[in-house]
């Protein structure tokens, strides 16, 4: 599921000057959507681009008339009417001018305040209309969200109202699912980056890593070396997954570690031989010597945790080799070959090791799935690789 950061910014906010410096915060950010007013449209699309979403009400022939508001990407009704209770609600929800707007097309969202249980059953009534429906919680916040996501299921973009990096967490992770989206009600730049913080978070993968035992550790002759420099810098516990055989991945650490002869390289990986993958966002992998500037890479923490990098570079030059050979839990024996040199450094039970002092029966941490591969996407097919 891909999750996104919507940007409230409408009149109730305050006036243009306010809304415009939290919108340019947003788009600072990364928001994906800014919500705002019908007449605000053509200026946020001035300010940057961004997926644009407009209040409307059912008379949305507005949109087209003399006061020549620009289109939004998404046509939101409830503000002013029914979704936020300046219009009570029908008994008869058959009644809706709400409902009836979606119904005839003329809106893509709905816009609906969880007063009570009545507004609960309002917004999943349209859920079955709108391509977003968009809750926002008052005194209850994860009880009718619980409800509305076990309820809704596919039917809908389901967004959720929150003030803070906490609340987004908790409505990403709620039921285990969680909501497509939040609607982000803030100024603050700080609680704006780290709510998108926490939108990247929830969509990248955690690794089980494993620890296997080195069986050999061999120099080899010269081979062609990729060093892997990305647009981003590396923490200290941070690395890239490279192996000779897809189905077994070895940690190797960017080189931030300081030393006496060279300086660090913290946006580096010193990854291998021209032929070993690299593992890249989403599970797939690429060949080393295929990477080059603009390529997404997986940056991988020892602790399973990823991230996305973009290469900058990749530089390739040749190098005296290492062939180091692991034996995992199942028995499965893996390999790659590493540069020679002390500034290559793997991660080992005792920690940050370099691979010259890499020796037989030492556990190293590498990432395993029994699968085969073609063209980097995995394939149910039997391959042998030695």
């Amino acid at each position: 599921m891909t999750r996104s950061v919507w940007l409230k910014a409408d009149d109730t906010v305050g006036d243009w000057e306010t809304r415009r410096e939290r919108i340019t915060a947003g788009l600072e950010a990364g928001v994906d959507v800014v919500l705002v007013d019908a007449k605000d449209v053509d200026r946020v699309r001035e300010l940057g681009q961004v997926t644009v979403a407009a209040f409307v009400g059912d008379d949305v022939h507005v949109m087209d008339s003399d006061d020549d508001y620009g289109e939004p990407d998404i046509r939101v009704v409830g503000k002013g009417g029914e979704g936020d209770s300046t219009v009570d609600l029908p008994s008869d929800f058959s009644g809706s001018a709400d409902l009836t707007t979606l119904r005839r097309g003329n809106a893509d969202a709905s816009y609906v305040r969880i007063l009570n249980q009545e507004y609960e059953t309002f917004a999943q009534e349209a859920a079955t209309e709108a391509d977003y429906t968009v809750v926002i919680g008052e005194d209850w916040q994860i009880i009718p969200l619980e409800n509305l996501i076990a309820r809704i299921g596919d039917e809908t973009e389901l967004v959720t109202g929150v003030r803070n990096a906490e609340e987004a967490r908790t409505a990403f992770e709620t039921l285990e699912l969680g909501a497509d989206a939040v609607l982000l009600d803030s100024g603050d730049v700080g609680t704006i980056r780290d709510v998108v913080d926490v939108r990247d978070a929830s969509e990248r993968e955690q690794l089980d890593l494993e620890y296997a035992t080195v069986t050999a550790v061999e120099e080899t002759g010269s081979a062609d070396r990729v060093c892997v420099d990305t647009g981003s810098m590396f923490d200290h516990d941070e690395g890239m997954l490279v192996g000779s055989m897809s189905r077994g991945l070895f940690f190797v650490h960017a080189e931030t570690a300081e030393s006496p002869y060279v300086a660090s390289r913290p946006f580096r990986v010193n990854a291998g031989a021209v032929h070993a993958y690299a593992r890249t966002p989403g599970g797939g992998t690429k060949y080393l010597a295929e990477l080059g500037s603009g390529d997404e890479v997986q940056i991988v923490a020892t602790d399973g945790s990823t991230r996305e990098a973009i290469v900058g570079r990749a530089k390739i030059e040749k190098r005296p080799m290492f062939r180091v050979e692991a034996e995992t839990e199942n028995g499965d024996r893996i390999e790659t070959l590493l540069q020679n040199a002390e500034t290559i450094k793997v991660a080992t039970e005792d920690g940050r090791t370099a691979v010259t002092e890499l020796e037989a029966g030492d556990e190293i941490l590498v990432y395993y799935e029994d699968t085969a591969r073609h063209f980097g996407e995995e394939v149910d097919e039997s391959i042998i690789e030695k």
